[in-house]
């Protein structure tokens, strides 16, 4: 396999229809930035020797967060005796299960992983494990959100329903006004909304917000049913043999909490801040009017680009609009490769936006939110 196919930039492929407006987004034509950043980064991998997947610190941080994972699991279950070390426990339980998104699930997922499609599957189906669904998060979030992002009615991950409004082209509600309040604790209810409610009514529904697609069917389908079985075996039926059905559903919720609360805020860092771009296609064409590349670059932001330790821990997510460019490449080259993003987009005049740290994009995006629920927020 050659670096060019290895390195292609777009994973999604053409547009999908939207079915909200009856018409397929389409971008820009000029594409000189887009092939000009795949020439120096394919010239990055040739020169190095680097691999764009098949990492070895890919393999050695699965095996350290899978064992973490399943140590605090072992110690919540068989070995806690008292209700400071179940605690301890599961929130250990829910951040080593963030890690294994951020970092295992998502570049399995992105095919970013490895150069094995099998390898890729299985890292995937850790969101399995987790209590989510591969193949729906696939369409959530690689297809919908990857080729539409920050697209109002298209992009699915900024769409909270009425709970809350996070572009100026959505529907404002007098409460909204609050949500810079409100939402936060919100945010920690979103792993137990997609484990126990929302995977199932995506299923029968064949919907994602607005968005229409197609049922697992055969073997996604027997994925999909065994991955619920496994991880409602290991979240109740596991632990009620050992313990009361309260203190259960406590550390369950504990662990919950923590790791939805976590993906949460570091999705929101990176696309729902005063930075980014919330462009709309032209009403009579549907058309963007920057190229892809141009609009993955310009809807995202990073944060904390110089700290390894959040890096690290995030799975490489802090470098979006490196993810964002070249999603099917291992997030433990990002740190490299954002100099040549930032430089060639300075070079095309694109604007490349950054926080500094996490806490600046967090204030940034409590005050994105405290601004989209004002009464005078542009509608």
């Amino acid at each position: 396999m050659t670096h060019q196919q290895e390195i292609h930039a777009n994973p999604a492929g053409p547009p999908l229809r939207a079915p909200q407006s009856g018409r397929t987004v389409t971008f820009g034509n000029d594409h000189a930035f887009q092939l000009e950043l795949r020439r120096r980064v394919e010239k990055y991998f040739r020169t190095t020797g680097r691999r764009p997947r098949d990492c070895w610190q890919m393999y050695v941080k699965t095996a350290i967060l899978v064992v973490i994972f399943a140590a605090s699991y072992v110690l919540l279950v068989f070995v806690a005796q008292t209700w400071w070390q179940g605690l301890l426990l599961a929130t250990l339980l829910g951040l080593s299960a963030a890690g294994i998104g951020f970092n295992i699930q998502h570049d399995g997922g992105h095919q970013a992983y490895s150069n094995y499609a099998w390898v890729n599957k299985l890292m995937a189906m850790t969101l399995e494990l987790i209590g989510g669904s591969s193949y729906l998060w696939r369409w959530k979030h690689v297809v919908f959100h990857h080729t539409y992002v920050n697209i109002t009615g298209h992009d699915t991950d900024i769409d909270l329903g009425i709970l809350g409004r996070l572009t100026p082209h959505q529907k404002r509600l007098a409460y909204h006004r609050w949500q810079h309040v409100y939402l936060w604790p919100l945010y920690g209810l979103l792993a137990i909304k997609w484990q126990l409610v929302d995977d199932f009514r995506k299923l029968i529904s064949s919907r994602i917000s607005n968005q229409r697609f197609p049922r697992p069917a055969g073997g996604e389908l027997a994925i999909f049913v065994a991955g619920k079985a496994i991880f409602f075996t290991a979240a109740f039926g596991i632990p009620l043999l050992f313990h009361s059905v309260g203190a259960v559903l406590v550390y369950y919720v504990v662990a919950a909490l923590v790791l939805g609360t976590v993906l949460s805020v570091v999705f929101q860092a990176a696309h729902c801040v005063e930075e980014a771009q919330f462009p709309l296609p032209r009403e009579e064409t549907g058309r963007i009017e920057h190229a892809w590349a141009v609009h993955q670059a310009e809807t995202t932001v990073d944060f904390a680009r110089r700290s390894r330790v959040v890096a690290w821990l995030l799975g490489g997510l802090n470098f979006q609009i490196e993810h964002h460019l070249f999603p099917k490449i291992s997030h433990v080259n990002y740190p490299a490769l954002s100099r040549l993003v930032e430089e060639t987009c300075r070079d095309f005049g694109v604007r490349y936006a950054e926080h500094r740290s996490f806490r600046a994009a967090m204030a940034s995006h409590f005050r994105w939110l405290r601004r989209m629920g004002m009464p005078s927020a542009p509608r």
